[in-house]
């Protein structure tokens, strides 16, 4: 059996299995164990040990996951996002689509603080849903801005997937980090001008708070609540991305100081509990150790996969096709797409990067753009209908009136979006490769 098929096999084994319901993380390590026992021998289980170590028990990088994680969690728990959206809620609120706007931009801060995107989509639902509907808002625009803020969550650094994504591709996270900033905020630039000019034109999708309670506080209370609850946590998240870009500090180091600090302005703000710290710590060991159990099942997948073979095969046997590089680029992400529908992103990056990145590499292609460009494409798979991560979330949280036709009504306009900026940063890689650039690193 060639190892082109036995490749194949496995992948087809392990899309069977995940749809029968299995845990991601224990069908990667069983489906690698088992190939590697019939077509390998026991022998290369000691493999398994040493790129579990190597890999994951001594790799200093993912050291920053649970330390991000961390910081993300106390910002959390501080109560910035409700403070921020209630002062930006009264500040904003008398335009057209004020409200909406208020969302993106909470959802910025909200994404740069945790760098998950199931925590931002549920944190911004529960916080901003039933306020939009409350107060008027179509109900499709309400489930798409939701949705579309919180996938911001992937890209504003530091993002927990761009750790990983840097860690896998050999590239130092800083760059990634820097990439990532000017598609993350053109899209969200992009979002509030759909909203404002829609909003603009028929003020019935987004209609202003009434005049009568905008009177309940003053305007310097609402300014000064805006600058207590907004300021402090962007220069935090200035600073660490700050120390990571001009090369003072590792990520590690840098997500260390930031999770110090944010521990800092929970006491500040008042928020300190015994009890809410203990339940951050509990949330952050979970998200840490649902990420490194899939890395190390991914791991044990992987090196099966490459170690009989069928890694280079299948990059031979793609290249062979005869495509060209924008012909295999563009098939390589659209299998992201399908995959990132069904198969959370840790598990497709560390499934895919083993076979594109070397394509990547055959074909030219800048490393940085390249994997920047994955990122914002696995972004689109929690948006696309039907499965895509986002809407289950949003359909979980059971708004009042709303039905699935809206989620995915709503978040059809956003996806346009993300495809016009996918257009332009894939034919102008200068876009995203330029702040990397500047960095001293």
């Amino acid at each position: 059996m060639s190892v082109v098929i036995i490749g194949i096999l496995m992948f087809v084994v392990l899309i069977v299995c995940f749809f029968l319901g299995h845990p991601l993380a224990f069908v990667l390590g069983g489906v690698g164990t088992i190939f590697a026992y019939f077509f390998s021998g026991p022998a290369f289980f000691n493999i398994f040990i040493e790129r579990i170590y190597a890999g994951t028990m001594d790799n200093m990088t993912l050291v920053a996951i649970s330390l991000f994680i961390f910081m993300g969690n106390l910002l959390t728990i501080s109560g910035v996002a409700d403070k921020l959206f209630e002062s930006m809620h009264y500040l904003l609120g008398t335009m057209r689509g004020g409200l909406g706007l208020a969302v993106l931009l909470v959802c910025i801060l909200f994404a740069a603080c945790t760098g998950i995107v199931g925590a931002s989509v549920v944190t911004m639902g529960l916080l901003t849903g039933p306020m939009l509907l409350r107060y008027g808002y179509q109900k499709e625009l309400t489930m798409g801005m939701i949705a579309a803020g919180g996938t911001l969550g992937l890209l504003i650094p530091p993002s927990i997937m761009l750790v990983i994504m840097g860690d896998q591709a050999g590239i130092p996270v800083y760059k990634l980090f820097a990439a990532t900033v000017i598609p993350g905020l053109s899209l969200t630039i992009a979002y509030m001008l759909y909203v404002g000019i829609r909003c603009g034109i028929n003020p019935e999708l987004g209609p202003p708070i009434p005049m009568e309670e905008l009177h309940k506080t003053s305007f310097g209370t609402r300014l000064s609540d805006f600058i207590i609850y907004a300021v402090p946590p962007l220069a935090l998240i200035i600073c660490v991305l700050g120390v990571i870009f001009y090369g003072y500090a590792t990520p590690v180091e840098a997500a260390g100081i930031g999770a110090f600090i944010a521990l800092i302005l929970v006491i500040i703000y008042r928020h300190f509990t015994w009890e809410g710290f203990l339940a951050c710590l509990y949330q952050t060991a979970k998200a840490t150790t649902m990420v490194l159990i899939i890395i190390v099942g991914a791991s044990c997948f992987t090196g099966v996969f490459m170690g009989i073979g069928s890694g280079p095969a299948m990059v031979e046997s793609l290249t062979a096709l005869g495509l060209s590089k924008w012909g295999l680029y563009f098939i390589m992400m659209i299998l992201l797409i399908i995959m990132g529908c069904f198969i959370d992103w840790v598990g497709v990056v560390l499934i895919t990067f083993p076979i594109f990145l070397p394509i990547a590499k055959l074909m030219g292609f800048d490393m940085v753009w390249f994997v920047t460009m994955i990122a914002i494409y696995l972004q689109i798979s929690f948006l696309a209908p039907p499965f895509g991560y986002a809407l289950f979330y949003l359909a979980g949280m059971n708004f009042e009136g709303v039905h699935w036709g809206h989620i995915y009504r709503g978040v059809l306009p956003f996806l346009i979006i993300q495809l016009i900026g996918l257009v332009i940063f894939t034919y102008f890689p200068e876009i995203t490769l330029w702040l990397p650039s500047m960095m001293v690193g």
